[in-house]
């Protein structure tokens, strides 16, 4: 096996350590606390991507994590309520901090990884399944004051995990390429142009994804925000929402098989986080996988939560090609950027 999918699967492995023991300790805290079981889906929500954020952070780097990603996630739990409450305000406030993070990376990486902290508990949100929750808990989600504990949570779990892995460990993290940063001519410069290419894209998938899919509207939204994060273009955001539409076609065949197999309960815990660890191992291969593992770990989830899984896949995947099709159109439409401009150092 080639040293690359041997480092791979460390990095994966390491991953999933922060995650498990995450969940391990909110599943304690929610038998403690009597809490509700969407603290669980929240811990592994913020600690699987704080993990990949996080790897090559220094301690001032996880420090500020440790401040501002609880006070975030509690912050990201009242817009969930307010997107409950008044869908439309919801909507708009979301569109907004979605977007913000885009723009400040003209302000430098400092800023831009103030960014990536900034839409965790916003993505994390998309994937929490409050309307697949027990009827019991619908009045008695957790408050903003118990997802700020997730987040610390989180947090602490991911710097003990890599901090250990750092001193103990076979392979050190990859240090961040140094890149020099040039003052873009392009005006709006690329920052600006791709955060306003986010927000029309998430604002039209706000829309159509309740006109279209009702509760579902998350799946939209959430594969829009995939597609067009971090893109380098028009034939970047393309390849991506294709990678990811075919992805999610094959976790789609995964997921029916296994709900014809009948696999429940505890046993679709552990499936589902053997699909993610898989997922996580070949992502740096091909964006497809990772798209294709979500797909599948998100149709147990709906499983466990009492949902019809099976019957819900073919709307799973018109809401993910409809939310690709709109980053893509958003790209190519809302100030696009040249190509020459893509290969730029500077996100600003």
């Amino acid at each position: 096996m080639p040293v690359k999918h041997v480092r791979n699967a460390y990095e994966a492995a390491l991953t999933m350590t922060a995650v498990l023991l995450s969940y391990s300790l909110a599943l304690w805290l929610e038998d403690a606390a009597a809490l509700h079981t969407d603290v669980l889906v929240l811990a592994v929500a913020l600690t699987l991507p704080l993990a990949r954020a996080q790897r090559t952070a220094d301690a001032r780097g996880r420090l500020i994590a440790c401040v501002l990603l609880p006070a975030l996630a509690g912050a990201a739990t009242l817009l969930g309520h307010l997107i409950a409450d008044h869908y439309a305000l919801g909507a708009a406030v979301f569109t907004l901090a979605i977007s913000l993070p885009v723009w400040i990376r003209r302000f430098g990486p400092a800023a831009a990884k103030a960014g990536t902290l900034m839409t965790l508990p916003l993505v994390a949100l998309l994937v929490v399944p409050g309307p697949a929750l027990p009827p019991g808990a619908q009045s008695a989600l957790v408050n903003w004051g118990w997802s700020a504990v997730i987040g610390l949570l989180a947090c602490g779990c991911v710097w003990l995990v890599q901090m250990s892995a750092d001193r103990l460990g076979p392979w050190q993290p990859d240090p961040e390429p140094d890149r020099p940063r040039r003052a873009s001519r392009l005006r709006p410069v690329p920052s600006t142009r791709m955060a306003w290419q986010m927000a029309a894209a998430v604002a039209a998938a706000f829309t159509l994804g309740r006109l279209l899919f009702d509760h579902h509207w998350p799946w939209m939204v959430l594969t829009v925000y995939v597609v067009a994060s971090g893109n380098r273009g028009r034939a970047d955001v393309i390849r991506k929402g294709v990678e990811r539409l075919g992805g999610a076609c094959a976790g789609t065949l995964l997921a029916t098989a296994v709900a014809a197999a009948g696999i429940t309960g505890r046993t679709s815990v552990v499936l589902i986080f053997a699909v993610l660890a898989v997922a996580l191992w070949l992502r740096p291969l091909n964006h497809a996988y990772w798209a294709a593992g979500m797909t599948t770990a998100l149709s147990l989830l709906l499983g466990y939560f009492g949902q019809d899984a099976q019957d819900l896949l073919p709307t799973r995947l018109e809401a993910i090609a409809v939310g690709a099709l709109l980053a893509i159109a958003s790209a190519c439409c809302v100030l696009p950027i040249p190509r020459r401009r893509t290969a730029a150092p500077s996100p600003a």
